[in-house]
Parts: structure tokens; sequence; C-alpha cells
């Protein structure tokens, strides 16, 4: 495999090659996988035995209509059919959304998931890309994305909660605030496909508020947090007449046998999926642990279930990535190729301690060797690729998504370059031929002059340290509180003082953007992470909830992790 890493990373149209490639490439087993982020603990072995058992009549006969599987799911999760839309995965939804709802233009904070940036640009709208900033940890401002959103005129806005690769988390009422403050756009999109794994929250999700706003809907996944991928199966939430006009699009067999028989056996499996959510968040900060001992790594807070990760200085992502593979059988996202992110930055899965102490074997042996002090050199040892990622970034600086026609003739014309560090795409210079609206913004201060406003009636207004807070009015002048705010980044190597583990004291929620959660949003080497700085939470892991009166476990999940609408 080692003389072909080079052309399965650039053979792709997807950011990685599939398990399928890697395996023919190599031994007939695949690598371990710390790339594809679904589940490792769901479906259970007994499952999958069942599956196997049922293989020859589930790849023999036509699967039921989509709408016999949606109703089962719908059943399982207590949500009206007639607000739910299922699709071959949510790329499909995404697909679909962008087709029949996106007029001419979508914002989106970035680096985001792929998706969101890509298909509506290959459709000719343009895409409104609001950067999240290293220095603030990537938390997404609201409030500034908001006045983003008006100061473009854009007409469609999307939130992924929490973001795919960073994993950053807003709060419910934070959420519910921005899409009423949005109520005037075409369409509020809130992608929720890896919220199953958050716990910062007892209830997460909008998909009851959603239903009875006109011009809201949520996305949810369950190849993710089912751990079946290959299946392809996702579904959407909103009102009847938005979830009904993109039914109407969907082939009426657009769901295969597996996704039917899946949905069909989840009745019975409703405890152990809870269980299986349950370990994969212990996981998640026994990880986040392990990976902080390593010197000059960033380890950054998340509730997904994968780990925004930092390299240190010096290190280049596809070097890494590669010797991962070729030397230690283990696949990892660098996120060289995600707008707004480089390739100082790998996205890790979250796995069973005994993958994470592979995983930092392997990390260990390929970024410092045999001297722990010394990081691997910068990309200059002849492989000849690089991700592209700094001229992809100044060319969305120049554009802001507009106008990306030649985008990929442009990339071609740097072979074999090594990609220099990347300029954030606030940093861009400013464009003499562009309209004023869609001028890059300036790195180091918001384009927004900062405004007090109103308080609303029978509530004090709101506190305004810095950049302005206030949500643009839509239509009418309105106020809303501070969006959370994130903290920043602490820096790769600490100072002495901070190399205890730290005992960060509990704040309230809107001092930090995240319940629980003390000052660092991530912590480099030998920091100590603790669980507030991972997952909002200093209290140990509560108990898996107890199955409901119906004995099957899903009336529990349905209350945590669905909010059950209808």
């Amino acid at each position: 495999m080692a003389g072909n890493v080079t052309s399965l990373f650039r053979g792709t149209a997807a950011h990685s090659p599939s398990m399928a490639a890697l395996t023919r490439e190599g031994d007939g087993a695949g690598p371990v996988d710390f790339c594809i982020p679904c589940n490792p603990y769901f479906p259970t072995p007994a499952m999958f035995d069942e599956l196997a058992g049922r293989l020859r009549e589930i790849i023999t006969y036509y699967p039921s209509s989509a709408d016999t599987i949606t109703s089962e799911l719908c059943s399982l999760l207590q949500l009206p059919p007639q607000c739910v839309a299922m699709g071959n995965g949510s790329t499909e939804l995404i697909t679909w959304i962008d087709h029949l709802l996106v007029r001419e233009s979508l914002a989106i904070p970035v680096p985001t998931f792929g998706r969101w940036t890509d298909q509506p640009m290959e459709t000719g709208k343009r895409v409104d890309m609001f950067p999240l900033q290293e220095s603030n940890g990537f938390a997404l401002d609201l409030a500034a994305y908001a006045k983003f959103i008006r100061s473009r005129g854009t007409k469609v806005a999307v939130i992924c909660n929490p973001n795919n690769p960073d994993g950053g988390f807003l709060p419910r009422q934070s959420v519910i605030q921005f899409m009423d403050a949005m109520a005037d756009l075409d369409l509020v999109v809130i992608d929720e496909s890896f919220l199953e794994f958050a716990d910062a929250e007892s209830e997460p999700s909008v998909v009851e508020d959603a239903v009875m706003r006109p011009n809201v809907i949520v996305l949810r996944s369950l190849g993710k947090n089912f751990g079946l991928h290959g299946i392809r199966f996702g579904y959407m939430v909103a009102n009847p007449s938005l979830a009904g006009r993109v039914r109407s699009m969907l082939p009426k067999w657009n769901l295969n046998s597996f996704a039917e028989t899946v949905v069909f056996m989840l009745k019975n499996h409703g405890k152990e999926y809870m269980e299986s959510l349950h370990m994969v968040r212990r996981d998640r900060l026994d990880m986040a642990r392990q990976l902080s001992a390593l010197p000059g790594l960033t380890i950054y807070p998340s509730q997904g279930n994968f780990l925004f990760v930092r390299l240190p200085v010096g290190a280049e992502g596809t070097v890494v990535r590669d010797r991962l593979l070729t030397e230690h059988r283990i696949l990892v996202r660098e996120c060289g190729n995600k707008v707004g992110s480089s390739s100082r930055f790998l996205r890790l899965v979250v796995r069973p301690q005994t993958d994470v102490r592979r995983l930092v074997a392997g990390l260990e042996q390929v970024l410092y060797g045999a001297r722990m002090e010394a990081a691997v050199p910068e990309l200059s040892n002849g492989t000849g690729y690089g991700s592209g990622t700094a001229m992809v970034d100044r060319l969305v600086g120049s554009t802001n998504g507009a106008g990306m026609q030649g985008l990929a003739a442009q990339a071609n014309a740097w072979p074999g370059q090594p990609a220099p560090m990347p300029q954030p795409v606030a940093a861009a210079a400013p464009q003499p031929s562009l309209p004023a609206a869609q001028q890059p913004r300036p790195a180091a201060a918001s384009p927004y002059p900062a405004q007090q406003p109103a308080a609303a009636p029978g509530y004090p207004a709101p506190q305004q340290p810095a950049a302005a807070q206030a949500y643009p009015a839509a239509p009418q002048p309105a106020s809303w509180p501070a969006a959370a705010q994130g903290p920043g980044a602490m820096p790769a190597q600490m100072p002495p003082a901070a190399m205890q583990a730290p005992s960060p004291a509990l704040q309230p929620a809107g001092q930090t953007g995240m319940p629980g959660m003390a000052g660092a949003a991530s912590m480099g080497a030998q920091g100590g992470l603790t669980a507030a700085q991972v997952r909002g939470r200093t209290q140990p892991e509560p108990p898996p909830p107890q199955s409901s009166s119906n004995g099957n476990g899903w009336g529990a999940v349905g209350a945590m992790l669905y909010n059950q609408a209808g």
C-alpha cells in the first residue's frame, strides 16, 4: 500500500478513499478507522448476526415504500409522519434542499461539512462563508453570524450543531433565538447529524420547535449514530408544507431493504442504543486525555463523536496521515481540504480505548520518532502533493463563494506544490472589483458597528463588552441576549504553571457558551484536559437512563434525544 497512498487520496472525489478501496489495496483487511464518524458500539453483535442471517432475503426482494419505512421511524421517535422526509443519506436531502429551497445564496460557518459549501456552488448559488476563528476555539458567535447574513443579504442560513469537524456546540435556547431572528429568510437549516452524541444539555434538539416555524428544517442522520454509514439513511423534520415539498420529489423506493430491516429492528434495541451513546461519551473524554499527553498537540472541546486536533508546529497533516496509514494501518481525517481549516488539523473519531492506545503510539512514532521533542518536518520529502488549502482559502477570500466556476482549473494550476501556511478567509485583501457587500472581512475586527439594542419588555438590556451582540432586526427591531462565546484556544506549549491539571470552577452557561464549561476551549501538551473542557461537564458520567414502561427503551430515547414532536 505504501506506494499507492498518494494516488489513493488524489484519485478520490471524496475527502478520503473509501474503506473498500483501502481494503483492496491492503491485505484484505481495512485499517483501524479514525476517519469515518460512526458509532462503534451499535448495532450490537447480536443485531449484526440477525442481519447476516437475513442477508439473502434482504438483498433479494424490493423494500417497502419510503412512506412505510418513514411511518415506522416516526412511530419509534414519536414524530408526526407528515413532518418527516427520509432520504438515502443526509446528502440526498441536502441535495434536494439546495435544488428546491435555495434560491440564490446560502450562508454557512466554515470549516464545516463539505456538502454545505460544495452542493450550492455546484448549482450556481453564492455561498457566503463565515469564518470560525481558531483564536476563539472555532466557537460560533451567533450574533456576529446573524449580522454577517444581513450584510450579505443571504437568503438561506445553515448551522451545524455540533459542527463538523470541530464538535462545537450551541445551546438549544440560543439556536431558537437565532431561528426567530432569521424568520424572514427563505430557509434556516439546523443540521443535527451528530447531536445524539452531545451531553451538554438533556434536550438539545430543536426538532419540536422546527415543526412550528414556516422556514426551518432540522436535518438528522441515522448512519452516524447507528454506526451504519453503508446503509445510507437519514431524515429531515419540518412543517408539513416544507417536508411534503421535499418528500414529493423523492423516489418511492429511495430507501433500500437494509434501511427498512434496521428501522424495524430498532424498537427492540432502544436500551442497547442508549448504552452505546453512553460509551461513546465516556470514550470521548478518555481519548482527549490520552491525546493531551502528546507534546504540542491541541485538542478542542467536542460534543460530537470526534475530536478536532491541531498538530504541533512543523507537522504537515498529509505526511502524518500517510505515515499513520502505511506504517501503522491507521486511517485519520486530515482537514486540509476543508475551507477554513488547514493541514495542521486532524479530525479523529472517538473509538474504544484499545484503538486509542494504538493511535497514540502511532502518533508518537510519526511525530517524534526516537526524539520526543522533534516533530515531523514540513512537507518537503518529494511526495509531490499538498492539501491546497491555502489556495482554496485565497480564492474564497477573494470571492466568498461567488464566481467559483474556475475553481477546479485554478486548483490544478498548482501542481506538486506544498501548500504554504493558509491565510484565514477573513484575512484576504480587499478586492476593488467587488461590490462593498462582497468585500472580505478584516481578520482582527468585526465589520459590524457596535450597537446597543433596546431592552425587550420586562428584560434588562444585554451586556455587550466588545463586539455588538444583538441580532439584526428581522424585520422589526429586536434584541437578544449575547450569543454564547466559546473561549479561545490555548497555545500548544503551555507555561509551567499551566502544566498542573486544572480543576475549573463551574460557571454560568452565559459566561462560557457551554453549560458548566470553564475558561479554555482547548489545552496543549500535557495540560490534563478535564471533562469540563472537553464536554462541558465536571460531574461523573450519569448512568444510562432506564427503559420506559413499554420495555423497548425508546420512550426515554425519544424524550431525551429527539424532543418528541406532535
